[in-house]
């Protein structure tokens, strides 16, 4: 039974400046470059307490934690953030184009607070391995600040869309936010009373975690500490219904770089790599990105994958279908079973980076900043529910949820 709970959040006032200026991209988006921008726009820019900057001097008593608490503490005494003083739950929309496509989408969610609960319980499903690196981090921004700032983003289950309609008719009227981020997306938020329904309706739900696996495993973890701390047994979450027209999956590429060194010596590339590849692949040259597009609509029960080496184009078709997902085909029998770059390597993010857009991903081969990408067919929504809810997981990264969900919007302070 899900667990959903109306509440007060921090949101920023008007005194704090215009809502581009402040919210952000989810922390671990934020690359050092915009870290720098956001730093710039404002002095009450989110990043400051959710992704502080560093410095030699850091120590027990004065580091990006303990100023993280600071500032939020003085931003709330000051004005800058105010709770809502009354309790509810919050519809967000987000307007945004298709990367690749140009497709015009509106995905529709709703914020409220979810209950924090073990996996065990088969309440809340995940569909991907974390690593422990993150969860230390946001842990001691949780132990700091006893606050939630960025949103879990959850699916579930209405095939009917009776909450989209609830949804629906609270944003006939004026948004109570608006803002467009960086990518072009627009995210527009309103607010509901806490008796619409909402709660009712999604008790008999399952939830999968689409984007947030790190945070929602530190909400857990904090509960664990903190069993007497109210408001620590639940958490800040975006829901979205898994059937919305809205929702879109992108694929994430893999490029691969420095092989010399994972088995596969360089001087036999490529042709070493793609006499390989054939005995499990048929390898088939082709002249065009919309030609591979083309084979993934006409594969739908094949794997397909393709690899750009250079200015050369190449489509993949493993020769013994099976039922697995094509990302983990790639992991398995050609990253690990013909390049030897094996689970720790991909762990470790050696030899392997990672990027959305299929013309990025073959500028970087053309460029010669990867030796191969590796090209990806976006999984479905329904493929994703069904490994999660039969108890699986997908190598990290199978999934981009396009576009993300902004951190600043809402506040969840526990006390």
């Amino acid at each position: 039974m899900a667990r959903i709970y109306p509440f007060h959040p921090l949101r920023y006032s008007e005194q704090a400046g215009p809502l581009e200026n402040l919210v952000t991209q989810p922390y671990d988006k934020i690359s050092p470059a915009m870290q720098a921008r956001y730093l710039s726009l404002s002095p009450y820019n989110l990043v400051r307490v959710i992704l502080g900057e560093r410095a030699p001097s850091d120590s027990a008593s004065d580091n990006p934690y303990t100023r993280a608490a600071s500032h939020l503490h003085s931003w709330i005494a000051s004005g800058i953030l105010a709770r809502e003083r009354e309790p509810g739950i919050f519809p967000c929309f987000q307007e945004f184009a298709v990367p690749d496509t140009g497709e015009r989408l509106v995905r529709k969610g709703f914020i409220a607070l979810g209950a924090v609960e073990d996996y065990s319980a088969g309440v809340v499903h995940r569909h991907e391995q974390t690593l422990a690196g993150p969860k230390k981090d946001r842990l001691e921004l949780l132990r700091h600040t006893h606050a939630h700032f960025g949103q879990l983003f959850m699916l579930y289950p209405d095939p009917e869309g009776c909450i989209d309609a609830l949804l629906d008719r609270a944003a006939a009227g004026p948004p109570l936010a608006q803002v467009t981020d960086e990518y072009g997306a627009v995210h527009r938020l309103w607010k509901i009373a806490a008796s619409a329904g909402i709660p009712d309706l999604m008790r008999d739900k399952k939830l999968l975690i689409a984007d947030g696996h790190h945070r929602y495993e530190t909400a857990l973890a904090f509960r664990g500490e903190n069993p007497g701390l109210p408001g620590s047994d639940r958490v800040m979450m975006t829901f979205v219904n898994m059937h919305s027209p809205g929702l879109k999956i992108l694929a994430t590429h893999r490029l691969v770089s420095g092989i010399s060194a994972s088995g596969l010596p360089t001087e036999g590339f490529p042709g070493d790599f793609l006499r390989k590849a054939a005995f499990d692949f048929q390898v088939d040259e082709i002249d065009s990105l919309d030609r591979l597009q083309r084979s993934w609509d006409e594969s739908a029960n094949r794997t397909v994958i393709g690899a750009a080496i250079g200015d050369r184009l190449f489509r993949m078709e493993e020769r013994n279908a099976r039922d697995e997902l094509d990302v983990r085909i790639l992991h398995d029998r050609i990253l690990g079973g013909v390049l030897g770059i094996g689970e720790e390597a991909v762990r470790n993010e050696r030899h392997l980076r990672y990027i959305r857009g299929l013309d990025a991903a073959r500028d970087a081969a053309r460029q010669g900043s990867a030796q191969i990408a590796f090209l990806l067919k976006p999984v479905s929504v329904e493929r994703v529910a069904a490994t999660s809810f039969a108890g699986g997981v997908m190598p990290q990264k199978s999934t981009d949820f396009y576009p993300k969900l902004l951190s600043g919007l809402t506040i969840y302070k526990l006390d």
